[in-house]
């Protein structure tokens, strides 16, 4: 599947061209013996017992099939959070611009606009939800002039150190930055975490979830974001007792470095392959 998806698209602008995939590896097999790193600024506070057992649940069964376990430290890690929601509501704002109405989107019934407010503000009020509307109001906040500096350009600078703590850590260079970089023979191959801090919330407790409640069980996904690197996420049997599971799932993330994409895939595989034997 990774083969097959890794072509460029010349339709698509944000595809890599192929000079550039050429420098990638694009194609690794996983290792009989890999080093699995365990970020240790993921084991927060805020971490239900039932994911974190699921977490060593998941670490043991990885390590009975030979690989190997390592605590490492993502220090920037724990300002992506803050730095996720001021840019991706940045871009957020910038892109759904167009959809006033008038160019793209639908257009609200009768008359729109007035002497006090642009002509589609009535049209955007109804074609976009809450949360759309939340993101865009904070994106163009953090787009003006007078909030720029402080935040959408603060945002960038924390990006670009958790982009830095992660190339820390893995065994291999993120070759789209450094280019011909030395591997770190002390390196990991991947890193596993949990994919949020608690359990998937029922139907019922997500009526109820505030924005902030969602925002923070994007914590632990947001840093592989900024740092645009391929993660997935493997749906583990929550551990009640030793030996005994609920009927419930927790999320391990696998995360690799950039280019990884079928190292990523593989693990979650033989992850999925153990959690189901």
């Amino acid at each position: 599947m990774a083969d097959t998806i890794n072509v460029h698209d010349p339709q698509d602008p944000t595809s890599l061209s192929p000079s550039t995939r050429s420098r990638l590896i694009t194609h690794t097999d996983t290792k009989s013996a890999l080093r699995i790193g365990i970020p240790l600024e993921y084991n927060i506070s805020s971490l239900e017992p039932a994911v974190r057992k699921t977490w060593l649940h998941a670490l043991s069964l990885l390590q009975a099939r030979g690989h190997t376990l390592h605590p490492v430290h993502l220090p920037a890690t724990k300002h992506a959070l803050s730095a996720y929601y001021v840019l991706a509501p940045a871009e957020a704002s910038s892109n759904l611009a167009k959809y006033d109405g008038v160019r793209y989107g639908s257009r609200a019934d009768g008359i729109d606009g007035t002497p006090e407010s642009v002509l589609f503000a009535k049209t955007r009020g109804q074609g976009f939800g809450p949360e759309v509307q939340r993101r865009i109001l904070l994106g163009a906040f953090t787009l003006s002039a007078q909030a720029i500096d402080n935040y959408f350009i603060q945002a960038q600078k924390v990006r670009r150190l958790v982009q830095q703590d992660f190339d820390n850590v893995f065994a291999a260079p993120n070759q789209l930055v450094v280019g011909e970089g030395k591997a770190n023979v002390e390196g990991m191959d991947v890193l596993l975490c949990p994919t949020t801090p608690t359990l998937a919330p029922l139907l019922e407790e997500v009526e109820e979830q505030d924005p902030l409640q969602a925002y923070m069980n994007d914590v632990f996904t947001v840093p592989a974001s900024l740092a645009g690197l391929p993660a997935i996420s493997v749906p583990t049997p929550v551990v009640e007792k030793e030996g005994t599971f609920k009927n419930r799932y927790a999320g391990m993330q696998i995360i690799g470095q950039y280019g990884h994409d079928k190292m990523v895939l593989d693990v979650g595989k033989e992850l999925l392959q153990a959690v189901q034997a």
